[in-house]
């Protein structure tokens, strides 16, 4: 785990998830102290640890309130590999469908992602110069033996002076494109295997291309690492921060509680959750990369549960989610600050974006909580789709500008209340003559 947890106190995570998200004062609690008791655990006897298991989290509130956004940004604060599924993306063993098993694979592949991330960092200065001094050789191979020289068309290649030069380079080709087959528990898994295999015993095949020096600069640095990276220890250090650190957020767990109505081939919701009971109760997953228990992986379920509730779930899976959040619906105070607050804001980005044509964009503080009443408004009105909603209306506001901005030149744009009224009267226009068609 990071070494920043050591010394993060809950408050203090409260406080760095507050520059991002809006509200939800509860559920940051709950997840900081989940998060802080991982590195208390961390610090005990490891027969203490072993009985030690992580309280799991159920989230309970509308689409677009935070719920994903804690999580994802919560993994992020201490490196912590994370993945996010739906729920009723998966079926009872048997069907079509995934098997829960994928989840703690996806879970090991972004772990293996973040460590090798992390040590490629430490090293990527050394890559980047052996990649860059193997296509100085084959473009020039009289500076083989001139470093001077070398060093030289070095400040030139860095600077993309050889950018519209090709060369000819060894490229390796996949011989056994992976395929992904849905199935039985552990058919996919067999399938990755099977390949890597005889991808093995063959060897790898490669053809000579001519390619453009940044696509070269690329491969070479590709391979560069594969020579430098220590894949058994990056392995090996990634199995064990899945196991404990991992986080699997489980989304639509409300639309897999109760049970079902009719009869026939459809797979039984009841079936989908006895099936991710075992990993979140405690299992062993076998990977291609080895085995991974499941005990001490951090899991945050979250679903609407506006036609089911919690109690809907069999009794035990609800008893492996004893930490239960509810969030609120979100009104236009809470829009406001959305737009103004976070530390990457809506109204931040786009003020980047357009810069970037040379567009000032300035928004009137009346301009913004228009559109948070918009917001409000329309989330009321039709369905109740959170803080998303205020993409499709920022859309709509800055559509004219957006589609402009090349052609407008290093201009100044202000957006005030009446623009905002302007660009979007026609939505709620629509709205309320669709309230008098019978």
């Amino acid at each position: 785990m990071k070494e920043l947890q050591k010394y993060l106190t809950p408050f203090e995570i409260v406080r760095e998830l507050n520059q991002h998200i809006i509200g939800q004062e509860e559920a940051k609690i709950k997840v900081a102290i989940a998060l802080r008791n991982r590195w208390r655990r961390s610090q005990l006897s490891e027969e203490l640890r072993q009985e030690i298991i992580p309280k799991n989290i159920l989230m309970i509130g509308p689409t677009g309130v935070g719920k994903t956004e804690i999580a994802r940004r919560l993994a992020k604060l201490v490196e912590a590999p994370m993945v996010k599924v739906e729920a009723t993306k998966f079926t009872e063993v048997g069907y079509v469908g995934r098997d829960v098993d994928s989840i703690i694979r996806d879970l090991v592949q972004e772990s293996i992602r973040l460590v090798k991330e992390e040590k490629l960092k430490t090293i990527e200065d050394k890559i980047k110069e052996a990649a860059e001094t193997r296509l100085l050789l084959k473009l020039f191979p009289e500076t083989s033996s001139n470093w001077e020289e070398r060093e030289k068309k070095r400040k030139i290649l860095r600077e993309g002076g050889f950018n519209n030069l090709q060369v000819e380079i060894d490229v390796e080709e996949k011989q056994f494109p992976q395929v992904q087959i849905f199935g039985p528990q552990g058919l996919e898994e067999i399938e990755i295997q099977m390949q890597s295999m005889l991808s093995n015993i063959m060897g790898p095949k490669s053809s000579k291309r001519f390619v453009s020096v940044p696509e070269a600069l690329k491969i070479f640095q590709a391979q560069e690492e594969s020579k430098v990276l220590n894949m058994q220890a990056v392995t090996s250090e990634a199995l064990k921060r899945a196991e404990e650190t991992g986080i699997v957020f489980i989304d639509e767990m409300d639309k897999i509680a109760g049970k079902e109505k009719g009869y026939g081939p459809d797979v039984s919701r009841e079936g989908v959750q006895r099936d991710l009971l075992p990993i979140v109760e405690g299992t062993t997953v076998q990977t291609k990369y080895g085995s991974v228990k499941t005990d001490f992986i951090l899991f945050i379920g979250a679903g609407a549960f506006h036609t089911t509730k919690p109690s809907d779930l069999i009794p035990e899976l609800q008893g492996r989610f004893p930490i239960r959040v509810e969030l609120s619906s979100l009104k236009a105070e809470d829009f406001y600050r959305i737009l103004k607050e976070p530390k990457h804001s809506l109204l931040k980005q786009y003020e980047a974006l357009l810069k970037t044509e040379g567009i000032e964009l300035e928004f009137k503080d009346e301009a913004i909580l228009a559109i948070a009443k918009y917001t409000e408004y329309l989330n009321e009105k039709l369905e109740d789709i959170g803080a998303r909603r205020l993409y499709t209306l920022m859309e709509k506001v800055l559509e004219e500008v957006s589609f402009h901005a090349p052609e407008m030149g290093n201009i100044k744009v202000v957006i005030d209340e009446n623009y905002v009224h302007k660009k979007i009267k026609d939505i709620t226009e629509k709205l309320d003559l669709s309230n008098l068609i019978l």
